[in-house]
């Protein structure tokens, strides 16, 4: 018999419950944003999402902690066969994804302009418990865009009814063949090629490096026609089906499957098409231009999972707070911790509102509601972007820190969201490409379709109790005339600086305006976790502020 004495404590980890119902963000935003009857119509499935987020979902994702997409490139008697074994959880995930429509949502004309905020509720409540099954719903959801506004009739009536459709069995996802190893971000430089076989068939040849959701059923890519100039505009972009009706792969070989930092239940392929068939969508030219409403939408996915991972850490955090003693007190009862706690909230919230507002107005924009025409939304998308994706990053490290020596060990599954956040800063353009795509932007438009929303927002902040806020964002707003007088080379170098900085007045305007809201709906408690999180941010992100000696942001802590 062993003498081992018996362990004397045992640490109880973190649980999850119904995930809509204790996003009290995202609750209070679906209040002001969606008409009420509208609200209550999908309160039903916001409540179901949240409960298997919570819940099933969450137990299925940690028990499939170690499983990984494998590459099978041979049968056991020598045929290439390429095939990808996809892990228990994704095969899962596309039928929970076609059921709750996360991509058909979107387009449901019925919805009116609230079509896009209705689709990426569910979406916030589906990503984070299904291994970034939202990567190909992204992808999905750009090529539906694309090839319902193409004008190529025989492509949309192929493809569009599979995107859309909500049963597991007939919807496909979409892949995005852009990345190449010579160009990166630079799609100028694709060095793919697209030539006409004797049946007139167009055929791609190239390598293609860094593929996601490489088992899907769909793919947009870019090529250069045979003959087409250098540069962007002498790229086309093509429809490709992967698989021909027996399953089998059409010109193409798996090479490898990417070994990531995270993502890494995400299968992320490096492709050889070797004269794959394909279809021009619109053209023979000008690719990168067809193909920009797809990252428009990619880039709008990626900061509403920034959102959602960063929501994520946070109830974790916070659950564990509730059940961790130190120093003879829980964590969520030590006030230091409270207050850390209390600013993860924070930039959780501020973020929030800029990327929801940001969908909101992609809404308006599609249904031709927007009043500054696309201009607010081009300059809205790498703006938010880039800062949802720091915040998520920075988020995710905290999350870490706040189990202490737990957050570093693998098997707790912590360790998985700050190894997936970082690739938020990465996929569809890290911050400095982002930018810089910013100022493109501006240059196009002006600042003025930002900065006249951002006014109007702000002068409507006539409430006594966000009067500090009003004067923090009108004071931030006062120094934005003159950012952009200043010579190319300038602008070019400090064009970080500038979308960061119009990134946080765009997240404490709309944080600040759910505030103003939600009090003027009736004050209630919870009602006042807007404003809470609002005075947090502004005084954390815009000044030093006097010293909280209320305990004003604690109660963000959900306890």
């Amino acid at each position: 018999m062993s003498d081992r004495q018996p362990l004397s404590f045992i640490q109880s980890p973190p649980e999850l419950g119904n995930e809509y119902r204790e996003d009290w963000l995202l609750s209070a935003w679906l209040e002001c944003a969606l008409p009420e009857a509208l609200l209550h119509d999908q309160l039903e499935v916001f409540d179901e999402l949240g409960r298997r987020s919570g819940g099933e979902w969450y137990r299925l994702q940690t028990e499939d902690r170690l499983n990984e997409p494998r590459l099978e490139q041979w049968s056991p008697w020598g045929e290439r066969v390429d095939r990808i074994e996809l892990t228990p959880l994704w095969v899962k995930a596309k039928s929970w994804a076609a059921e709750y429509g996360l991509v058909a949502t979107g387009y449901d004309d019925s919805l009116g302009e609230h079509a896009r905020t209705i689709q990426f509720a569910r979406a916030w409540l589906f990503i984070p418990s299904t291994d970034f099954y939202g990567c190909p719903l992204a992808m999905t959801d750009g090529a539906a865009r694309i090839l319902s506004d193409a004008g190529n009739r025989e492509l949309a009536e192929r493809a569009l009814p599979h995107l859309l459709s909500r049963n597991g069995e007939d919807f496909w996802t979409s892949g995005q063949w852009m990345t190449e190893t010579i160009g990166g971000s630079d799609v100028s430089a694709t060095e793919t090629t697209a030539e006409q076989d004797d049946d007139g068939r167009w055929r791609l040849t190239g390598r293609k490096w860094f593929t996601s959701a490489a088992t899907s059923e769909m793919a947009l890519t870019l090529a250069r026609p045979e003959a087409n100039p250098e540069g962007s505009r002498g790229l086309a972009l093509f429809y490709v089906e992967p698989h021909d009706a027996d399953g089998r792969l059409q010109n193409i070989e798996i090479l490898r499957l990417k070994d990531k930092l995270g993502t890494r239940k995400l299968p992320t392929a490096e492709l050889w098409l070797n004269g794959a068939p394909a279809t021009p969508v619109a053209g023979l030219d000008r690719g990168v231009a067809a193909i920009a409403p797809m990252l428009n939408l990619t880039r709008t996915w990626n900061a509403v999972t920034a959102c959602t991972l960063m929501r994520r850490g946070i109830a974790l955090a916070t659950s564990y707070a509730q059940r961790r003693r130190a120093f003879g007190k829980r964590l969520i009862d030590q006030p230091l911790h409270r207050q850390t706690l209390s600013a993860m909230n924070a930039d959780y919230a501020a973020a929030a509102c800029a990327t929801l507002a940001m969908v909101g107005e992609l809404g308006r924009v599609e249904h031709g509601r927007a009043a500054s025409g696309p201009d607010l939304l081009r300059i809205l998308t790498p703006m938010v972007k880039l800062g949802t994706a720091r915040d998520a990053v920075a988020c995710a490290s905290e999350t870490l820190e706040c189990f202490g020596g737990a957050g570093y060990v693998e098997d707790t599954g912590l360790p998985q969201l700050l190894r997936d956040a970082q690739v938020l800063s990465i996929w569809e353009g890290t911050t400095n490409v982002l930018a810089l795509d910013l100022l493109r932007a501006l240059a196009a438009s002006g600042i003025e379709p930002w900065l006249e929303t951002m006014r109007a927002r702000t002068a409507a902040l006539d409430d006594e109790r966000t009067r500090e806020l009003h004067a923090i964002a009108s004071d931030a707003l006062d120094q934005v005339p003159g950012w952009l007088d200043h010579p190319a080379d300038a602008l070019e170098a400090n064009a970080r600086t500038i979308a960061m900085n119009m990134y946080r007045i765009t997240a404490l305007v709309e944080l600040a305006g759910l505030a103003r809201r939600s009090l003027a709906r009736d004050g209630g408690e919870q009602r006042q976790k807007p404003l809470i999180a609002a005075l947090h941010y502004a005084r954390n992100r815009f000044s030093l502020g006097p010293i909280d000696t209320h305990g004003t942001g604690w109660s963000l802590t959900g306890d």
